[in-house]
């Protein structure tokens, strides 16, 4: 299917008889991979009587040799996948498997792709950035505060990079431009609390997808944003050496050394809204975030602090969160 895919994806017509020669099949053996094809990706593929056949749209696809070139200096090993249920599901198969470390897991496709609070996370093929980096860390959980809003702040410094300079975040680990997503981060723990564990760090980007029916809340892209859609591979070098460089100075000074320019990101700071834990709602005005990344919220006359992973976030009186 890859070599079918490759002869596709510059988004001209290709004639049956054209594809079968350099794949060394029939023309009803083209079909026949042609709707395979379809049925793995969901990708629409067009058909022209005299013509042949057509991608909706030219695709770039994940180039693993350039990737690895570019990831080797840092020390990280990659792996690139067609699809995949989850690339954070992996990472952690493949933390099991005591493997180099740090290790980046990127697809094509995710065909469990999830977010947080258990949410479906829409992974359509070879549109968007699914990428997972997996990391050892010695001294336990203490060592991971704020990390979630690090890598946050990551991810928007490579966005305005990249010219997406409306990108900003909302805590504790979203990137939006105004009102709509842009990106998600997840981190999932494996391994002793207290001592040596293990992180996966669990990224989502909307690169090039410009509709979808599946997604549940207002959303946006790189490439609505820009005007043109990206190369995913400029995306996943850009994005690594940023969060490369932020990490190594978080391994160096924890999250503290962040707090202020992360409130400079924040797009709700100073924002009346609404703070859900469980079945708890609480009103109050954003004033910033601690030295461990909690939120602090002013709560009538008290600044009070709320961190934990079920916490949702919403601006007075809109829907969702």
């Amino acid at each position: 299917m890859q070599t079918l895919l490759k002869l596709l994806s510059n988004g001209e017509f290709h004639s049956g008889e054209a594809l079968g020669r350099a794949l060394g099949v029939s023309r009803s053996a083209v079909w026949k991979k042609l709707q395979q094809l379809q049925l793995e990706t969901g990708i629409e593929i067009h058909k022209v009587r005299g013509r042949g056949y057509k991608l909706p749209n030219p695709i770039v696809l994940l180039n693993e040799p350039w990737l690895t070139e570019r990831h080797d200096a840092a020390g990280w090993d990659i792996r690139v996948y067609n699809a995949i249920d989850s690339t954070n599901a992996e990472a952690m198969r493949l933390i099991a498997q005591a493997l180099k470390l740090p290790l980046l897991v990127v697809s094509e496709q995710q065909t469990a792709g999830r977010g947080r609070r258990g949410r479906k996370w829409v992974s359509p093929f070879a549109e968007n950035l699914y990428y997972s980096l997996a990391l050892r860390i010695e001294g336990g959980m203490k060592q991971l505060e704020g990390l979630s809003l690090l890598v946050g702040l990551a991810v928007v410094k490579m966005l305005q990079e990249m010219g997406i300079s409306g990108a900003g975040l909302k805590w504790p680990n979203d990137i939006l431009v105004g009102r709509k997503k842009l990106a998600g981060i997840l981190l999932e723990l494996t391994g002793d609390p207290a001592d040596v564990c293990h992180v996966v760090i669990g990224i989502g980007i909307n690169v090039n997808m410009r509709s979808s029916e599946e997604v549940d809340q207002s959303w946006t892209s790189m490439a609505l944003e820009s005007g043109v859609d990206q190369d995913r591979n400029q995306v996943v070098a850009r994005l690594s050496a940023v969060l490369n460089r932020y990490l190594t100075s978080y391994y160096a000074k924890g999250f503290k050394a962040f707090k202020d320019e992360w409130e400079q990101h924040h797009l709700w700071q100073n924002e009346p809204v609404t703070l859900l834990a469980g079945q708890s709602a609480i009103n109050g005005v954003v004033v910033g975030v601690d030295d461990a990344g909690g939120l602090r919220l002013m709560v009538g006359q008290d600044v009070q602090v709320f961190s934990g992973g079920e916490l949702s976030l919403r601006l007075r009186g809109q829907p969702g969160s």
